[in-house]
Order: structure tokens, then C-alpha cells, then sequence
């Protein structure tokens, strides 16, 4: 009986030791292993969240877990670019659009710069008239196609189909725009923004928009500086009450897929991992080294929306290989093995690259890309970030066509200079597009061995295109009328990937890269966006780490 009441005791301590551990160990989160000072105390001091998990998935987005992979070619180079010769990468965790920006989407874009930025106001007209695809790619001048000139961005036949005619700087503002919108919803949701505030914008009983940089950087100053009225019930006690990074609500921003994110996940080769080895290598986003469906149900379908021969686009009728002539509704075939629908045929796809034909693995196998420009918030004369107000600054493109630069109530943005630069070994300038590219001018002591007055006979020496337009509108165009251009590579030159539905099956190879102006826009060039990952490489919980298993 005695031995019994003894064991009932050291039950009872070891469960109470585990409580008292339990209280300890939830209760260490909110005190500071640095200082034994609290974390998040209503007295003040360090405020922090101390209950984040990790990312959320934003709207539109799938997640794709980073890894090593070969980049570059897996068939024959028949086009003799030598371009995409292979080369060992590794890709940070991202996150990807599931299906092309739809024209639905872009609608949404145009529908919102519409109301909050009236084209009708002289001001204004440039910003709205910026955005809109170029319709008139249908046409061709043996070829009737009025049909989709007229109708394809805005039937509501067309709503989920890829939106085309967007050249990449549109794509770019088009995921800068998402960014402000996702992130307003965000705060919103958190009670940090009131929820008539984004409406308000809307219909136009503010005169101004959110911004996420400006709201990180300069809180005050968003909502054309009336964000006080408009905050929600984070605000207490009359004092204002903002989110930062540190609450972990802000997301990344929007942005396009580097070219090395874009074949990462277009070849998915997850689905054909055996431990820590690929079974070999993808011809095509999805197993095999054909076109066709090879399983019972489907057998024979194409697995992608392609051209298959000169002259046929879907089949013949009553029975169409791949249900589309033109673009086809997304998805409208099966995802890979990422859940990701048409990264073979339908558009082809912007990604964020400068096109090279070369591709530098020795300076960089970590999410390589090149194409970096930084830059850095301007200073005011008051010490501050500043803020666009009125002054919205526009650029003509090379092709005539006029795009805002910045929006107001967004942050000023200039290079960095020799106060972020100086004494650095990893980067030495602000624009990095030309960096090791195989130019003479690249070379880091280029300068040295050169007269002042020599020619510096550039290797990408592209042709130059010149459109101004005077205070009266008038548009005068300079056409390049030299006879010594070598090439039409040059840091407005960007590349995209995948095969579209007038591309023949050569091109849905995930490795296969081609390039376009960057002012320039297709009937067979769309884009997705894509979204850093922060934190954790993984979002599976299970996995077992150094031999023990993760809690």
C-alpha cells in the first residue's frame, strides 16, 4: 500500500514538473534571451511577434519548395544559340502564380487605375493609357483577325483566358500594383486599416492611394496624409498604431519570376525524385518524351496548347488534339507536378532577366539572375523619405508609347552611391545589368587600357531608337540608320520562356530561352507573377532534422 501511495506521488511530480515546463517553456517566448527583459510588455520596450508560424500563401500563389537542379538545354540546340548550355543552380523557396495573369485580372488592374487615376484629367491620361495592352498584335497582314482585336482582352468569352499584348515594363507595374492591393487587404483584415478605406480610394471620396513601401517607410504620408481617419481597431487611445515588417502581415511583393524560378518550377522535377537524386531529366514540364496523353482516359490529347505542324493550331474539326487554335482558357490541361497549369504551351512568358546568351555560374549559383539595378529612398531637405505628390514622372518608350515611371504617394526612388558601395567585395556599382557579360567594357580595368577619344568598340552596340514629343503633343521618331549594329541585344532586352499556342513543341523544353524589348508586346507573350519566400525552406512540418524529428 505504501510502495502504491509512492508511486501515485511521483506521478503526480513528474506531471506537475511537465506543466510547470510546459508554462516555462510558452511564457520564455516573451522574454528576451538576450537582456531577461519582456517582450511585447504594455509598459513598452521591444515589441515583436512573437507568435509567427510562417508565410502566408498571398491570393493566386502556390508554393514552391527550393532546390538544385540543372538548368539549360536537355535536346538538341537546332537553332544554333548556344544559350542555354547546362549549369548547376540552386533556387530559394518561392512562390508562383497557378496560371497566367488572366484577362479578367488585368481588367481588374484597369478598372482600378481608371477610377482612381480618371484618364479624363490631363494629369492623368498617360497612366491608364500606359497600362493597356496593345490589342492590335492580332492583326497580320494576310490573316483575319479582327475578331480577337476587338474582343479578346475584354469579352467576358475571354475572361479566363491569358491576357496578351502587355509588354514586360506593363507586367512589372502590374505586380507592383497586386503588391499595394494584397497588402491593403492584409492590413485591413488585421485591423490596422479600416475596411471602407480601400473603397473610398475607389470611388474616389479620397484623393489618393496605399502604398506598401510609403506605408512602411513613411506611414503618415498615405492616403494623400489622411490614414489617421482611416485606420481600424489597432488604433486605440487616439494614438496612431501602424503595421512594420516586424508584425509579419506586410508580404513580399509581387514581382516577376527570375528565369532560373521560372524553369525551376516549369520543369518540376520533384516528381521525379528519389531521395536526393532526380531520376533523370524532363523533356517537357510533364514524365515522357511526348506530347500526347498516354494514359487510359485522354489517351492521344495533347498535353499542351502548341502548334503541331505548319497549318494546324487545335486538329481538325470535330476532334481537336488540344481543344484550343489560339490561347486556351487556363487551366484547361493538367498541372505538373508543382500544381502549376500551362507552363508549356498556351503564352509564352516574361520573366525578370536582361537577356545575355551567356549565363555566369561562376560568380553565382544561388538564385542567379541578372538584371539588378539598386536603388535607394531619396532624403528630403526635412530628413525624411520623400513622398511623390504631384510630380509623376512619365517615359516615352522607344516604340512611341508613353508609361507613368511612378504613381503619387509613392516613395522617390535614386541609385545608390558611394556611401552603400564603398569597400564592398560583393557588388560596386548600382546597375549590375552589364556585369561579366562577355563585353570588353565589363572588364573591372576596361578603362585603364583605352584613349579618352577611343571608340570603345561596345559588343552588344544595339540599334537606337529616339521618340520625343514636344509640349504640344507633336511625336518625332528617329529610326537608327547605322550600318555597323552587330546585334539587338542590349539592358532593354529581356528574356522569356516557354513555348506559346504558335510555337512549335521544340520550344515547350522548359530550358529553352528566347528574348524580346523589353517596350515590345506579342498575341502569344503573357507572364505570371511570383513571390520571395521568407523563413523556413520548407512548409512541411514532419521532416526529420540531424536525425531527430522535427517539432
Amino acid at each position: 500500500m505504501k510502495k502504491q501511495f509512492i508511486k501515485v506521488v511521483l506521478s503526480c511530480a513528474v506531471i506537475a514538473g511537465g506543466f510547470s515546463s510546459c508554462k516555462n517553456a510558452s511564457s520564455s517566448k516573451n522574454t528576451s534571451r538576450a537582456t531577461g527583459w519582456k517582450i511585447n510588455a504594455k509598459e513598452g520596450g521591444f515589441q515583436h511577434n512573437t507568435d509567427f508560424k510562417e508565410q502566408e500563401t498571398a491570393p493566386g500563389l502556390v508554393f514552391v519548395e527550393g532546390g538544385t537542379f540543372t538548368k539549360g538545354k536537355v535536346q538538341d540546340d537546332v537553332m544554333h544559340d548556344w544559350n542555354n548550355t547546362p549549369s548547376q543552380q540552386h533556387v530559394q523557396s518561392f512562390y508562383m502564380d497557378e496560371t497566367e495573369v488572366t484577362n479578367s485580372m488585368y481588367l481588374e488592374y484597369l478598372d482600378y487605375l481608371k477610377s482612381v487615376y480618371p484618364p479624363e484629367d490631363p494629369r492623368f491620361t498617360n497612366i491608364y493609357n500606359g497600362a493597356l495592352p496593345d490589342t492590335l498584335v492580332w492583326r497580320n497582314r494576310l490573316g483575319f483577325n479582327e475578331t480577337m482585336t476587338n474582343n479578346y482582352l475584354r469579352h467576358p468569352a475571354y475572361a479566363e483566358y491569358p491576357v496578351v499584348g502587355v509588354n514586360w515594363i506593363q507586367a512589372v507595374q502590374f505586380a507592383e500594383w497586386r503588391t499595394d492591393r494584397v497588402n491593403e487587404i492584409m492590413l485591413e483584415r488585421e485591423g490596422y486599416l479600416s475596411q471602407e478605406a480601400k473603397y473610398k480610394v475607389v470611388n474616389g471620396e479620397i484623393d489618393g492611394a496605399f502604398s506598401t513601401e510609403a506605408y512602411l517607410n513613411r506611414p503618415e504620408s498615405v492616403y494623400n496624409g489622411q490614414i489617421d481617419s482611416l485606420q481600424g481597431k489597432m488604433k486605440k487611445d487616439s494614438v496612431s498604431n501602424f503595421a512594420t515588417r516586424s508584425t509579419g502581415i506586410i508580404l513580399p511583393e509581387y514581382r516577376l519570376p527570375t528565369e532560373t524560378e521560372w524553369e525551376y518550377a516549369a520543369a518540376a522535377q520533384v516528381g521525379s525524385r528519389e531521395y536526393n537524386n532526380y531520376r533523370g531529366r524532363k523533356k517537357y514540364p510533364w514524365e515522357g518524351d511526348y506530347t500526347r496523353n498516354g494514359q487510359r482516359v485522354g489517351r492521344g490529347d495533347q498535353l499542351a496548347n502548341f502548334k503541331q505542324g505548319k497549318g494546324d493550331y487545335g486538329g481538325i474539326a470535330g476532334w481537336s488534339d488540344d481543344g484550343a487554335d489560339i490561347t486556351a482558357e487556363v487551366k484547361s490541361y493538367k498541372p505538373n507536378d508543382l500544381g502549376l497549369y500551362d507552363m508549356a504551351g498556351n503564352v509564352a512568358e516574361w520573366v525578370a532577366d536582361v537577356y545575355r546568351p551567356i549565363v555566369d555560374d561562376e560568380v553565382s549559383d544561388f538564385n542567379y539572375y541578372r538584371g539588378n539595378v539598386y536603388m535607394k529612398n531619396a532624403i528630403g531637405e526635412d530628413g525624411k523619405v520623400s513622398v511623390i505628390r504631384d510630380s509623376i514622372a512619365y517615359d516615352t518608350l522607344p516604340n512611341g508609347k508613353i508609361i507613368a515611371v511612378n504613381l503619387p504617394g509613392e516613395l522617390k526612388m535614386v541609385p545608390v552611391d558611394e556611401n552603400e558601395t564603398y569597400l564592398r567585395t560583393n557588388f560596386s556599382s548600382s546597375d549590375n545589368r552589364g556585369y561579366r557579360d562577355g563585353e570588353p567594357g565589363s572588364s573591372r580595368f576596361y578603362d585603364k587600357f583605352r584613349a579618352d577619344d577611343e571608340d570603345p568598340k561596345k559588343m552588344y552596340n544595339s540599334p537606337t531608337f529616339k521618340v520625343e514629343q514636344d509640349s504640344a503633343g507633336v511625336v518625332s521618331r528617329e529610326y537608327d540608320k547605322s550600318n555597323y549594329r552587330t546585334t539587338l541585344i542590349n539592358d532593354e532586352v529581356r528574356v522569356y520562356k516557354g513555348g506559346s499556342w504558335s510555337d512549335r513543341a521544340y520550344w515547350l523544353d522548359p530550358a529553352q530561352r528566347r528574348f524580346m524589348p523589353q517596350y515590345m508586346s506579342t498575341d502569344d507573350i503573357g507572364f505570371r507573377c511570383a513571390m520571395s519566400r521568407v523563413g523556413s525552406k520548407s512548409q512541411t512540418k514532419n521532416k526529420t532534422v540531424r536525425g531527430k524529428k522535427a517539432k
